[in-house]
């Protein structure tokens, strides 16, 4: 009885279980109707993506479905001539999908005309439809409407790091040994290097098959392509995604400059990754009526792209310093741009070089402080 009573009791149980799957494998309809009328925003409006933290909203007119419960939606990109078979961009709805309206920021739809292949600073059409579902059976707006844009300067993704590489590079076109970029802020790039006659691009990584960008004859940052240098020099490469923009300053020297004598002492030979050095330099105090004057910075002089020389001085973060000497931490000897006046943020040798000679080296590193060191002999 017992045993009868037990299978009995199974035979009910696994009754159930195929009732209960057999209820909740029945689908529902999920048929819906495609949305018919467009609200916001109206037809071949145009929006300038400037600045970014601006916003357009988009509404539509709400579908149906067979079963009259939700509907998800979508908004749906394309190129102006496309057909939405394969939208360059679907992003869902307010409410993740359940809204008949969603807000989109400018920095949003700048990626949006990017991936359109409208490029920075141009005006181009997008065009975009609502579709409608309830996860399967997509349905295509029947109504499509034109967004005309102009995107900003700069690009719409920035890259997290920067380097350079090609045959006109200290590394050459060996990826792993690309140059690498100080991020001086965000989307700027900046680099002390070498180049010689070859081509150039930039990457955002250093290995595997990374994104890349050149400079084009206008100056402009571009996706792919190489850029090309016809002779030998040192220069300082800075690269703004923000503005889509790029500068290249030959170095034309680096030189001590010794304030008492208002002049350069003697210029420092680049000895590559953004190093310059000179080994056993002479150093002799200037004699005022108060003692020896022991003050110094550095200057590059640059020639820029239009072929005019300029001049640039680097030197302390301090408008006065003491003698360097030997606990003088390393945190002295740091590099920042500072005026052209004669004395002021100079640095002051340790007293042991006068009248003697040192080791000077300068270090525009990417990965640390730019910094210069003073061995005395």
């Amino acid at each position: 009885m017992k045993k009868f009573f037990y299978c009995t009791t199974v035979a009910v149980i696994i009754a159930t279980i195929f009732a209960g799957c057999k209820k909740d494998i029945t689908l529902q309809n999920t048929n819906v109707t495609e949305v018919k009328n467009l609200f916001l925003p109206e037809n071949n409006k145009f929006v300038k993506l400037d600045p970014p933290a601006g916003t357009i909203a988009f509404e539509w007119e709400q579908a149906k479905s067979a079963d009259n419960g939700f509907v998800l939606y979508e908004v749906a990109f394309d190129k102006e001539n496309g057909d939405f078979s394969k939208p360059i961009y679907t992003i869902p709805s307010d409410q993740n999908g359940l809204q008949n309206k969603l807000t989109i920021a400018y920095k949003d739809l700048n990626k949006i005309a990017q991936l359109a292949g409208i490029e920075a600073l141009a005006t181009g059409k997008l065009k975009w439809t609502i579709l409608s579902s309830k996860g399967i059976n997509v349905k295509v707006g029947t109504e499509k409407r034109i967004l005309e844009v102009e995107r900003p300067a700069g690009f719409s993704e920035i890259p997290a790091d920067l380097f350079l590489t090609g045959t006109a590079t200290e590394g050459g076109d060996d990826l792993s040994k690309a140059v690498h970029f100080k991020q001086t802020a965000a989307g700027i790039f900046e680099a002390y290097t070498s180049l010689k006659a070859g081509t150039y691009h930039f990457v955002e990584r250093n290995a595997g098959t990374p994104k890349t960008f050149s400079i084009n004859d206008k100056s402009i940052i571009i996706e792919g392509g190489t850029t090309t240098v016809a002779a030998n020099n040192v220069s300082r490469i800075v690269v703004d995604f923000t503005t889509a923009s790029a500068t290249v300053d030959q170095i034309v020297s680096l030189g001590l400059w010794f304030a008492a004598d208002n002049k350069i002492w003697f210029d420092l030979p680049y000895t590559g990754a953004g190093t310059w050095a000179i080994d056993n330099a002479s150093i002799v105090f200037h004699q005022e009526s108060w003692g020896r004057d022991e003050r110094y910075k550095f200057r590059f002089t640059m020639k820029g792209a239009d072929g005019k020389q300029f001049t640039e001085f680097w030197g302390s973060t301090n408008s006065d310093n003491q003698p360097a000497d030997a606990s003088t931490p390393a945190a002295y000897y740091k590099l920042v741009p500072v005026n052209n006046s004669q004395y002021d943020f100079s640095f002051k040798f340790n007293h042991a070089a006068d009248n003697g000679k040192a080791d000077i080296k300068v270090v525009f590193s990417p990965d640390a402080t730019y910094t210069h060191t003073v061995t005395v002999k």
